[in-house]
C-alpha cells in the first residue's frame, strides 16, 4: 500500500546529533503498554533493566492503553535515556521496535483519511521546519511507500465518511487548499476568503449537522411525487429547513456586517437569489458555495473590502505579546526563552504598549516585504498549507474555528519573526544575504510550533478568544489585518 505526503517529508531524515533543538527535550513522552512491555522483554537481564524500571513510571493522571506510562527526564529536561553523544541509548542498542509510538513516528504526523494514510510534518522539528519553508516545492504532494510513515497503524482516523461533516471533509480541505494557493490576491486576503467561505458554510455543515440527511430524505419524498404525479421537476428540500437556513445565515451576516464594517457588496454566497424558485439541497448549497470561491471576481471584491477595512493594529499586536508571555511562564527551554526575550526587547519590553509595538512592527513588515516579500510569503503560505493537512479541521468545532486557529498561530509567528534580533538586524543593513532571514524564519516558525501551538493553555486561549459563529469572524478580521 502507498501513503501521500507533501514532498518535504518525503525528503525528511532526521540529523539526530547534528540538530540544533532535539526533539528528546522539552516534551513528555508517553509510552503504550504493548511498547513498554516489548522494551521490558527486551532489557530482562541486562544493565538497562533496572534503568527502564526507574525512569519509566505510570501515568500519574492513570491512563492505560497507549498513554500507560511517561519516560523520565533529567533535571536540564532532556529525556533520561538520551545519551552523552545526543543519541537514543534504547534505540541504539535494542532497535526502533522498542520506542514509543512518538518517539519512532516524529515528527511525521500521520491521519487515515477513509483507507487512505497521509503524512504530514511536524515543524517543531527544526529540520522539517527547514524542508518545509524553504524549497518551492515543498508542499506539493506525491506518494510514498506505506513504510515511510513507519508505523502507519497509528494513524488517527479523521474522515471515517459515516457522517455528513466528514463525508465532505475531503472535498471542503481540498478547496481549502486550492484558495490558499490564489496567488492573485495578497495571502492575508486568501485567509479572509476563507473565513468568509467558513462562515458561508457554517449554519449547515457542522460537526453533527442534519442537513444533508434532511435534503436527502426530502428530495427522495419529491421523487416519489413526481413518479405519481408523473411532473419534470427537481427534488426540493423542505421549506421549513429552508427557511430557518435561510435565517440563521442572513443574522449571522448581519451581525459580522455590524462588527466589521457598514457596507460591502454582496456575495453570491450568502443568499439565494430572490427569483430563485427552488430550494437547494445541502450538498449542491455546499459545492455552490465552494465554487464561489474559486471565482477570480469574488477574490477581488474581497480583497477590496479587506483593503478598506480600517482596524487598529494594537488589539492584534497585545494578542501576540500575551500569548508569549504566557508561555514564557510555563516553558524552560533556554532556546525559547532567550528569543523570547529578545522578541519583548525588540519591541519595547514585555510590557510594552501595544499600540506603539503594533507601529514598530508595521515598520518592519513594510520594510521586510520591500526587500523580501517573496520569501516571507513562501514562508507563511507553506506553513498555512501544511496546517491544513497536519490538524484536520474535522477535529474544531467549527470549520471557522479551524480557520481562526490557523489565523492565529501564524498571526503570533509573524510578531516572533519580525522581533527577531537577526530580522532587526538585517532591516538596518539591507544587504544581508536571505539565508540570514531563512535561518530566523526556520528558528522561529519552529520555536512557536514546538513551545507555543500544541499547548494545552494556547488551545484554551485560542478557543476563549474565538467566540463562536458571527463573533469568531469577527475577531478573525483583527487578526487577518494584522498579518
Amino acid at each position: 500500500m502507498t501513503a501521500s505526503a507533501p514532498r518535504y517529508m518525503a525528503r525528511f531524515r532526521c540529523i539526530a546529533e547534528a540538530c540544533e533543538d532535539t526533539c528528546c527535550a522539552g516534551l513528555t513522552v508517553p509510552i503504550s503498554e504493548s511498547r513498554w512491555s516489548l522494551l521490558r522483554e527486551k532489557v530482562a537481564g541486562s544493565p538497562d533493566e533496572a534503568r527502564v524500571a526507574a525512569l519509566i513510571t505510570p501515568n500519574p493522571e492513570g491512563a492505560t492503553g497507549q498513554q500507560a506510562g511517561i519516560l523520565g527526564k533529567r533535571a536540564d529536561g532532556h529525556c533520561a535515556f538520551l545519551d552523552e553523544a545526543k543519541l537514543c541509548s534504547l534505540q541504539r542498542r535494542y532497535g526502533e521496535a522498542v520506542l514509543p509510538d512518538g518517539c519512532s513516528v516524529f515528527p511525521r504526523v500521520l491521519t487515515r483519511w477513509g483507507t487512505q494514510v497521509e503524512m504530514a510534518g511536524s515543524l517543531a522539528c527544526p529540520e522539517t521546519a527547514r524542508l518545509c519553508l524553504l524549497a518551492e516545492d515543498a508542499l506539493v504532494r506525491e506518494p510514498v511507500p506505506e513504510e515511510q510513515a513507519l508505523r502507519p497503524q497509528v494513524a488517527r482516523q479523521v474522515a471515517a465518511g459515516d457522517d455528513a461533516w466528514t463525508a465532505h471533509a475531503d472535498t471542503v480541505r481540498e478547496a481549502m487548499l486550492r484558495l490558499l494557493n490564489r496567488r492573485e490576491v495578497p495571502f492575508a486576503a486568501r485567509l479572509y476568503a476563507l473565513g468568509r467561505m467558513a462562515l458561508g458554510l457554517g449554519d449547515f455543515y457542522f460537526p453533527g449537522t442534519t442537513a444533508f440527511a434532511l435534503a436527502a430524505s426530502h428530495a427522495s419524498a419529491s421523487e416519489t411525487e413526481e413518479a405519481s404525479a408523473t411532473a419534470a421537476r427537481e427534488p426540493m428540500a423542505g421549506p421549513a429547513l429552508a427557511a430557518s437556513e435561510a435565517s440563521r445565515h442572513a443574522n449571522a451576516s448581519e451581525a459580522v456586517d455590524a462588527s466589521a464594517f457598514a457596507t460591502r457588496e454582496p456575495l453570491a454566497d450568502f443568499a439565494l437569489d430572490a427569483n430563485e424558485s427552488r430550494v437547494e439541497t445541502a450538498g449542491s448549497r455546499l459545492v455552490r458555495i465552494l465554487r464561489e470561491y474559486e471565482s477570480v471576481d469574488t477574490l477581488a471584491s474581497l480583497h477590496a473590502q479587506l483593503d478598506a477595512l480600517e482596524l487598529p493594529g494594537g488589539p492584534w499586536a497585545g494578542i501576540c505579546g500575551a500569548v508569549l508571555r504566557s508561555r514564557e511562564a510555563a516553558v524552560s527551554s533556554p532556546r525559547f526563552l532567550s528569543l523570547v526575550r529578545d522578541v519583548h526587547a525588540s519591541y519595547g519590553g514585555s510590557n510594552a504598549n501595544p499600540d506603539e509595538a503594533w507601529r514598530l512592527h508595521a515598520t518592519r513588515r513594510a520594510a521586510l516585504e520591500s526587500l523580501h516579500g517573496e520569501r516571507v510569503h513562501q514562508y507563511f503560505l507553506h506553513h498555512a498549507l501544511n496546517h491544513v493537512l497536519r490538524h484536520p479541521f474535522t477535529e474544531a468545532p467549527s470549520l471557522l474555528n479551524a480557520v481562526f486557529l490557523l489565523v492565529l498561530r501564524a498571526s503570533v509567528v509573524r510578531w516572533v519573526l519580525l522581533g527577531h534580533p537577526a530580522v532587526v538586524a538585517l532591516l538596518e543593513a539591507p544587504g544581508t544575504p536571505v539565508s540570514t532571514l531563512d535561518a530566523a524564519a526556520v528558528e522561529a516558525f519552529q520555536v512557536v510550533a514546538k513551545h507555543v501551538e500544541q499547548a494545552p493553555t494556547f488551545l484554551d486561549f485560542a478557543r476563549g478568544l474565538a467566540g463562536e459563529g458571527p463573533e469568531t469572524f469577527a475577531r478573525l478580521l483583527i487578526l487577518v489585518k494584522g498579518l
